[in-house]
């Protein structure tokens, strides 16, 4: 998914470590190239569906807690190639003959889990779908302008599946036909498509191998020790909010008021593992300006910005300044990097032209190193146009489905009426052009980002008869076109440096994608069933549910009934989230590598400061792992982060079980002050 940089569920990363990047060498005249067909396996997609299952629970795990999704390519790598390997081994040595794993297979088996989890993102669980439930309506406030209890709709598993269905296919046959221009006329990069092909690739040679399983070996000791750690976590978290480790104030009872505390998660410091170092310490930065000095700031001011017996999860309290701030930020980071991918796409398509029209002819004798890089490129050209995909099934299928869709989501969603619905798939395609070109040239997806743009142009233009939920549908429409989109000729990018098919590739995205489309509603609903979503003071706070249905509400009304100076301060910090994204861009190298990131600073503002200080935890050890030793860290801090990113997120499921038959913590570990003697 995409995905992702792991500053926000819009930015994407190629989290692979460099040492396997340049690890596989391919002899195209000794390659056997497998059908399409065999490509796509049983056993592929039969692991693909467990692998897509996990991914499907980590992502709505992360998704209701703090919102950010890191890139789990490497684990999904990692364990295909593992699962895989192990039942064709097991296989063999009880004397049944298997067909041999080809990094084909592995492809396809990536590309499913990549599809399958990442309508865990883009279908809104933690953002617009959950922002239509009733908790959210109420955490808002019946009283507040704009939020009406008419634009209520509360999960259901059944509606949910339908709604995926109707809208996630689309984006993958609107830019179909252009797969061959994307990816070897324009030649973009693609870096984490590009990453995965060489992780893939490196994982057949025998060094490779070697070094995969060892790997893997690294990523099952800590997803084991992951998975303990967060059983023994449970039986001292009791009944409540306030028990367990989950509340431990390791740095004092006073800065743990402000929620500056390690609170021992496995997720959150295996996320600090794989961000970057600069989006953790960006994180911790936003952490400590906004409940270091701002919130403080503001509190002192109770009574006199806004009235002081106002609960804490009040809009017109200190909560409408956490959420409004975020909200600031959020919207100067995505306009900015729109405007500017948007002028960097614009940019190389005219140097590009240009440089098709003066193309040089060459007739310089080759070198044998150039001519064994033309003869890999002329097989790999080769290949991706072999199996071709006719541009009258991708016209007639984006045509068939945008009619269906047109037709369903009214029913789903009655105030999004039919013609807004047919309006945005007239223009998605031209969108989905623009944010996979751009995903291409900075691996940046900005799918959340034209996802803000419809939901703030359709709800205001339906108004306060339906606008909240009109906008929020629109949102998800928009966001599923340009994110699939994208995320496909990633996927297109990946198979032609692995020598796979592109109809496989198709073939196992639209595999992926329909397994997501019933996977990722169970899953959430096994956490909607267990947990208390939506609830602020608990684990599971959603907090992107609450700022898209505010932005949907602001859309509609403007900035009503906002607290004393919110207004104010939201326009400093949505400038100062333009000025330092300039700042990030217009300064050197090595001076714009400290600047910090915006978007990645504005997600504690509003869920508080723990979890910063919990990945910051992350990009220490890897930090001082570097220092040591520069090749393990580079070969093993993927799959230690994964493991224990994995653990977590499998105990999640135990844990979902024993909460839904009402079976409780037996120990409160509780901390208060000491009394005075």
């Amino acid at each position: 998914m995409g995905t992702e940089i792991p500053t926000s569920p819009e930015i994407s990363e190629a989290l692979l470590p460099e040492s396997n990047k340049t690890a596989a060498a391919i002899s195209p005249q000794d390659e056997d190239v497998p059908e399409w067909k065999e490509q796509i396996t049983i056993r592929g997609l039969a692991v693909s569906a467990l692998l897509g299952t996990l991914f499907c629970i980590i992502t709505h795990k992360l998704n209701l807690t703090v919102g950010i999704i890191p890139s789990l390519n490497v684990a999904a790598g990692l364990l295909g190639f593992f699962f895989v390997k192990s039942w064709t081994g097991f296989l063999s040595k009880l004397g049944f003959a298997v067909k041999p794993f080809t990094k084909q297979e592995n492809t396809v088996i990536q590309t499913c889990v990549v599809a399958c989890y990442g309508l865990a993102f883009s279908g809104g669980f933690g953002s617009y779908l959950i922002a239509m439930d009733e908790k959210t309506y109420k955490l808002i406030g019946a009283d507040y302008p704009g939020n009406h209890a008419e634009d209520v709709i509360n999960p259901g598993l059944w509606w949910m599946i339908g709604f995926l269905f109707v809208v996630s296919f689309l984006g993958l046959f609107s830019l179909v036909p252009l797969r061959k221009v994307m990816v070897l006329d324009y030649k973009l990069t693609y870096p984490s498509g590009t990453a995965t092909a060489m992780l893939i690739n490196s994982f057949h040679t025998n060094s490779g191998a070697e070094l995969a399983g060892n790997q893997v070996k690294c990523l099952g000791k800590y997803l084991s020790l992951s998975f303990v750690w967060s059983c023994f976590k449970w039986f001292f978290s009791g009944v409540g909010d306030s028990c367990g480790f989950d509340n431990f104030p390791t740095l004092g009872l006073t800065l743990f008021k402000n929620t500056f505390y390690f609170d021992f998660s496995p997720t959150y410091v295996g996320c600090g593992l794989i961000c970057p170092h600069i989006v953790n310490c960006s994180v911790l930065l936003g952490a400590i300006i906004s409940w270091g000095f701002l919130w403080p700031f503001v509190s002192q001011h109770a009574g006199d910005w806004y009235p002081a017996d106002l609960g804490s999860n009040d809009f017109k309290g200190l909560y409408g300044y956490k959420v409004f701030i975020a909200i600031a930020i959020i919207l100067g980071d995505g306009l900015y990097n729109l405007v500017k991918i948007i002028a960097v796409t614009v940019k190389e398509l005219c140097s590009s032209s240009s440089r098709h029209l003066n193309l040089p002819v060459v007739t310089n004798v080759l070198d044998d190193e150039a001519s064994e890089i033309l003869l890999v490129k002329k097989k790999r050209d080769e290949v991706f146009l072999k199996d071709r995909i006719p541009l009258g099934f991708a016209v007639s299928g984006y045509v068939g489905l945008a009619a269906i869709s047109t037709a369903t989501i009214p029913l789903i969603f009655p105030p999004l009426k039919w013609y807004f619905v047919l309006c945005s798939y007239f223009i998605a395609p031209a969108l989905a052009f623009c944010n996979s070109y751009g995903t291409g040239l900075t691996d940046w997806s900005l799918a959340s980002t034209y996802g803000k743009i419809g939901l703030f142009i359709i709800a205001s233009v339906v108004g306060s008869d339906g606008g909240v939920i009109a906008g929020l549908a629109a949102c998800g429409v928009m966001m599923s076109i340009v994110s699939t989109a994208a995320d496909l000729m990633q996927d297109f990018k990946t198979g032609y440096l692995t020598l796979s098919s592109a109809k496989s590739m198709f073939v196992s995205q639209l595999v992926g994608t329909a397994m997501g489309c019933i996977i990722a509603p169970l899953t959430f609903y096994l956490f909607w069933s267990a947990f208390d979503i939506g609830d602020p003071n608990g684990p599971y706070k959603a907090p992107y549910a609450v700022i898209f249905r505010e932005m949907a509400i602001l859309g509609i009304e403007g900035f009503a009934e906002l607290p004393k100076h919110c207004l104010a301060l939201c326009y400093g910090f949505f400038v100062a989230a333009l000025i330092v994204n300039l700042l990030r861009d217009i300064t050197p190298p090595k001076i714009s590598q400290f600047i910090p990131i915006p978007m990645a600073m504005a997600v504690p503002f509003y869920i508080g400061a723990y979890f910063a200080i919990d990945m910051f935890v992350g990009t220490v050890i890897l930090f001082v792992w570097e220092r040591i030793n520069r090749k393990d860290a580079d070969d093993f801090a993927g799959a230690v982060a994964s493991g224990l990113i994995c653990g977590d997120g499998i105990w999640t499921i135990p844990s979902a079980i024993l909460s839904i038959l009402r079976i409780n913590p037996p120990i409160c570990m509780y901390f208060r002050p000491a009394l005075a003697s």
